[in-house]
């Protein structure tokens, strides 16, 4: 509830600060004194549009402080408008913008009167009213919404050109059954043919060259027959010990790449189907490396990668198909959800009209219709239109004439729908209204009181007399400059002010005597 509301320089009003209880504070004081600034500003600390001419004359800004308390935790708001330049928002100290303030306002407080932050001229406002009174299960309704957007959020996600899709698909399956079908299983193999290729490539070759190499390191050829008479110079000669070794192991080392030599000659042979075969295999082999990769290895690399994508492509669409389905089943789910919802509201309407209705009547509105119109196909578009004087068409709420009136419509539908902000405000609610409607103004904002924190700025003595707490705001001159200010009432200067209200004179014992039988009827209806 707002537990502080401080003023300062705003229209007629120099500086007010005003601690407010919980239960109902009325708002009272002389035509033009400024009581419904008060209202002003409460409107301006919930996002109401700000207006430099609404600073007080000689002033450089106006300043409006509340303090909310809801349940354990406290919101400080502040909104500043300067003379000159843009208005200022502070949540908790911290600058904020208008419209975060209109959002937190939506919360805090519901204003009736000539005020746009009134939530249940809100369409949304008025569905969920609706639903509230009727006991409206929307659940189902609901979730199948919620796994409709999901589903084609999922849908959008996936998205893409279906036909780019399925080429591409086309593509890689060719691709991966090309490289499948090289069986290439060793990144190695281009070079293992690359040796063998050159082996059998030039057979004849080879096989002379190994057998010259076996005939000249024989122990017969040349080379070995050298090292033989070298090998015969150095027997016994004890100086030379360390040459012998050495041209003892040239004769061993000779020995053993003769053999190799001549094992060579045995292993060559000429195999013209092979070697064709090789050559075959290594262009097929760089053909794949022309398209895939520059070695075997980042061709196999390809081949991994692209069955990835294909996977994921392919997955793409059965994924499609699933949401696709899974849409339908949605829609057809929501049709019956929706119908039994529109059902439902259709039925609940005409029964909450009703109840307003008799609340409109016992508030100076005996003439009043109130008509609640559901639209849609889940009855979506609800709409409140009233008529406030008989042979008048209703209206909806928002293009209601008359501030009382609206106000008095707001209070009926409060009686019925007690949901809402933690802080009601009323203005204008009495407007037009005397006798025994008065008493039932009084008497039903009053009731209010069970759910809410009521403020009410009332010129009638039989409304004030319902409040727990009474403000009075007055007006002075001060070298030629009208200054409002504001101050709560003790219970004897209750019965003043509730004289003056009466009568105009509040030192009129008959005023007086009136006065305090309203409270003492207040205080009964109150029971407190």
């Amino acid at each position: 509830m707002l537990t502080e509301l401080m003023v300062r320089d705003l229209g007629v009003i120099d500086e007010i600060s005003l601690t407010l209880g919980q239960g109902m504070t009325v708002v009272t004081g002389e035509t033009g004194a400024g009581k419904t600034l008060v209202v002003g500003a409460i409107d301006l600390l919930t996002g109401g549009r700000a207006d430099a001419s609404l600073v007080r004359p000689g002033a450089t800004e106006a300043e409006i402080q509340g303090r909310f308390v809801l349940g354990d935790s406290e919101i400080v708001v502040r909104r500043v408008i300067p003379r000159d330049g843009r208005s200022r928002v502070y949540i908790d100290r911290q600058l904020a913008t208008v419209a975060a303030l209109s959002e937190l306002g939506t919360d805090l407080i519901d204003l009736h009167g000539q005020h746009a932050h009134q939530s249940l001229l809100k369409p949304a406002v008025q569905r969920a009213s609706l639903d509230l009174f009727g006991s409206v299960d929307t659940s189902r309704l609901e979730a199948l919404l919620d796994d409709l957007r999901a589903t084609e959020a999922a849908l959008a996600e996936l998205g893409g050109d279906t036909r780019a899709r399925n080429r591409e698909i086309d593509l890689l399956r060719y691709q991966i059954n090309e490289i499948e079908t090289a069986s290439i299983d060793d990144p190695e193999e281009d070079q293992r043919l690359d040796d063998e290729e050159s082996v059998l490539g030039d057979a004849a070759g080879h096989l002379e060259a190994a057998t010259k190499i076996a005939e000249l390191l024989g122990s017969d050829g040349p080379v070995g027959d050298g090292l033989a008479r070298a090998l015969a110079q150095l027997q016994g000669r004890s100086a030379l010990v360390d040459l012998s070794e050495r041209v003892h192991g040239l004769a061993a080392e000779l020995a053993d790449a003769a053999e190799a030599a001549r094992l060579s000659v045995d292993s060559i042979e000429e195999n013209p189907e092979r070697l064709d075969e090789i050559r075959v295999r290594r262009a097929h082999l760089k053909d794949m490396r022309r398209k895939y990769g520059d070695s075997l290895a980042e061709v196999m690399t390809y081949a991994a990668d692209t069955s990835e994508r294909l996977a994921e492509l392919e997955a793409h669409d059965q994924r499609a198909a699933d949401l696709d389905s899974r849409r339908d089943e949605i829609v057809s789910d929501l049709a019956e959800a929706r119908s039994l919802v529109r059902t439902a509201r259709l039925e609940a309407a005409p029964l909450l009209a009703l109840a307003v209705e008799s609340h409109l009547h016992d508030l100076a509105m005996s003439g009043a219709q109130l008509e609640i119109a559901v639209e849609g196909e889940a009855g979506e578009e609800v709409t409140f239109r009233l008529s406030a004087n008989a042979g008048h068409l209703p209206q909806p709420l928002a293009k209601v004439a008359s501030g009382g009136e609206l106000a008095r419509a707001m209070l009926a539908l409060r009686l019925v729908l007690s949901a809402g902000p933690p802080t009601l405000v009323f203005d204008e609610v009495d407007a037009g209204v005397g006798g025994e409607a008065a008493n039932k103004v009084g008497a039903s904002l009053a009731e209010l009181t069970s759910d809410h924190q009521i403020l009410v700025v009332t010129h009638l003595a039989q409304v004030a007399a319902f409040a727990d707490h009474h403000a009075v705001v007055t007006k002075t001159e001060s070298e030629g400059v009208s200054v409002s200010a504001a101050r709560m009432l003790r219970d004897d200067e209750r019965v003043v002010e509730l004289s003056r209200m009466l009568s105009g004179s509040p030192d009129s014992s008959a005023a007086r005597d009136h006065a305090q039988e309203l409270l003492d009827v207040g205080r009964s209806v109150r029971g407190r």
